[in-house]
């Protein structure tokens, strides 16, 4: 049995490795202080979570739903990883995400949707026992975020106590067939390439559970890259201060939330292996 402070060691060497195979494999770096921050991310996940971790009797378990059929014709198949954990009578099912805490919690409706299908995998289609759905959540939250940049050991232990990344849902196989369906009519409008965004009204939306109760155009097109030819949020973005020039200028210079340039200022500030430049000829 390895030790806990064995454990993370090992946990800092994997999470080096993957970020080399990565980097290599798509060219892009990160700040030391980013790395830093993505490093401690995942030990404060290995230490809140370490007792369901070592729980698990199944991980990754690829569930498949085949041979279903959209309306208009097109075959599909549902695919998914959960992990499954066997704690005395009971067994749970768990899917991990990277969505917030708050978010999570505040549209259950969508996971549910997700996982009513994956039990119905294991239960019906396997022959599983399952007593248990829930949601992982993976992001940490602000508070605690801050206690690690700062350093501050006390805020770090209190908000560890208080962080509970695990949301448990219901679940219901009787809206399998639905969530099904709704697979099926997103494929068919795939293989039709109708992409149509939502009208800005969604956009102007408030996004229920977001940190920062940012809208939907700000939260989640922010992060399509479509965004800069598409007609709904160019006019949310005209809209935002009724300025075409700053719009303009706005539209095409999205840094993200003042919290997330703040971190990313900080991040370059503090790292030291920005290289000193002392000959100019080398430009």
């Amino acid at each position: 049995m390895m030790t806990n402070s064995e454990i993370e060691n090992k946990i800092v060497e994997f999470f080096e490795e993957n970020y080399e195979m990565l980097r290599m494999e798509g060219g892009h770096t990160l700040t030391e202080a980013v790395r830093e921050i993505a490093k401690q991310q995942v030990i404060m996940y290995w230490r809140k979570l370490s007792e369901i971790a070592n729980k698990v009797t199944q991980t990754e378990v690829k569930l498949s739903l085949p041979n279903q059929v959209t309306p208009n014709g097109k075959n599909f198949t549902i695919e998914g990883i959960v992990d499954i954990v066997k704690e005395g009578y009971d067994t749970w099912m768990y899917d991990i995400k990277t969505h917030d805490l708050e978010y999570i919690k505040e549209n259950k409706e969508l996971y549910e949707k997700q996982l009513n299908v994956y039990a119905y995998i294991w239960q019906i289609l396997r022959g599983n026992q399952l007593d248990h759905t829930a949601i992982i959540s993976t992001s940490i939250p602000d508070s605690l975020k801050n206690a690690i940049q700062q350093n501050n050991q006390a805020a770090i232990e209190t908000e560890m106590k208080r962080w509970n990344p695990v949301v448990p849902l219901d679940f219901d196989q009787h809206k399998v067939d639905e969530t099904i369906a709704d697979f099926a009519r997103i494929v068919d409008c795939i293989e039709n390439h109708e992409f149509a965004p939502p009208p800005v009204k969604v956009l102007k939306e408030k996004v229920p559970g977001a940190q920062t109760h940012e809208q939907f155009g700000t939260r989640v097109c922010r992060n399509c890259d479509a965004r800069f030819s598409c007609d709904a949020f160019r006019e949310f973005a005209m809209e935002k201060s009724g300025k075409l020039k700053a719009n303009f200028q706005k539209y095409y210079n999205d840094w993200g939330t003042p919290a997330d340039q703040e971190e990313w200022l900080n991040a370059g500030l503090n790292n030291d292996n920005i290289p000193e430049i002392t000959d100019f000829t080398e430009f």
